[in-house]
């Protein structure tokens, strides 16, 4: 019976190979390459020229990832604390923003945030432009809009993890630690941020990966003038600076730091709830 299950997972298998494995092989391969298919490590010593947009691409996801956990706990905390009729609301309206396309997403920021956009015009109409004595205020082509469209796109991302945890805690075990004489903000402190590490790690994770390897978001609402890791190894790839060698030598270095990130997080947190455990 056993082994007439095991053939069902061929096909995933089969798949994960073709889309997941093979391609991380080829990538791997043009990275040590030149464009005549000879050893080299020059792709990796010309990534010193782009250490701004590395950089750049970290601090934003970092900035990103911090304020999606600090409003996205919160919210998370207070839905679990709700009862079921509101749980469901609450989460078909996070959800619903999902349900739209990402670009049409990201499009609808940019003719809000543009000169003439609809917060421009707010401003004019609140007479806060003739006040600072400008024609309107820059807030499209900034890292601020990046970091703006980041957290728009991805909070869900940070908000369902954390909520799935806390929501699922014993209550016996906060009904003891009351017992034991902890006020309200002592249960939260020893007792339900610890328990709720683990939703906060895969949060992190989940909003921290893709943020630092978006493209769209900086193209359209950095205007260019944030390029990311996204837009540099698309532009190795698709783009005028022909590259691929360059290209999957920056994708390989990108991905190394993501599981090294992931990796050390993952750890993190199951050091802290063995921790509580004990």
């Amino acid at each position: 019976m056993k082994n007439k299950l095991s053939w069902f997972a061929v096909p995933y298998v089969v798949w994960m190979a073709l889309l997941v494995v093979v391609p991380i092989l080829i990538m791997v391969v043009y990275a040590f390459t030149t464009a005549e298919m000879e050893g080299t490590l020059e792709n990796f010593a010309e990534m010193g020229a782009y250490a701004a947009v590395f950089l750049r691409s970290f601090r934003l996801a970092l900035v990103a990832t911090l304020i999606c956990l600090l409003i996205g706990y919160p919210v998370s905390y207070w839905m679990a604390q709700e009862g079921a009729g509101f749980q469901r609301v609450a989460m078909a309206l996070i959800m619903l923003p999902m349900w739209m396309n990402f670009l049409l997403r990201t499009y609808s920021w940019m003719s809000i945030l543009e000169n003439n956009g609809l917060l421009n015009q707010l401003f004019q109409a609140v007479g806060l432009l003739e006040l600072l004595g400008v024609d309107h205020i820059q807030m499209l082509r900034t890292s601020g809009a990046v970091v703006l469209g980041m957290v728009y796109n991805y909070l869900p991302f940070m908000i369902l993890p954390i909520y799935s945890v806390i929501v699922k805690l014993d209550h016996s075990l906060l009904e003891a630690a009351r017992d034991l004489g902890a006020d309200s903000s002592g249960v939260f402190r020893k007792v339900i941020l610890p328990l709720s590490l683990p939703g906060v790690i895969s949060g992190i994770t989940m909003v921290f990966v893709p943020a630092v390897s978006t493209f769209a978001i900086s193209r359209l609402l950095g205007g260019g003038t944030q390029m990311m890791l996204g837009d540099l190894i698309e532009q190795q790839f698709v783009g005028g600076s022909y590259n691929p060698h360059l290209g999957a030598a920056i994708a390989l270095v990108m991905m190394v730091i993501v599981v090294v990130c992931m990796a050390a997080m993952n750890h993190f947190g199951e050091g802290e709830e063995q921790a509580v455990m004990l």
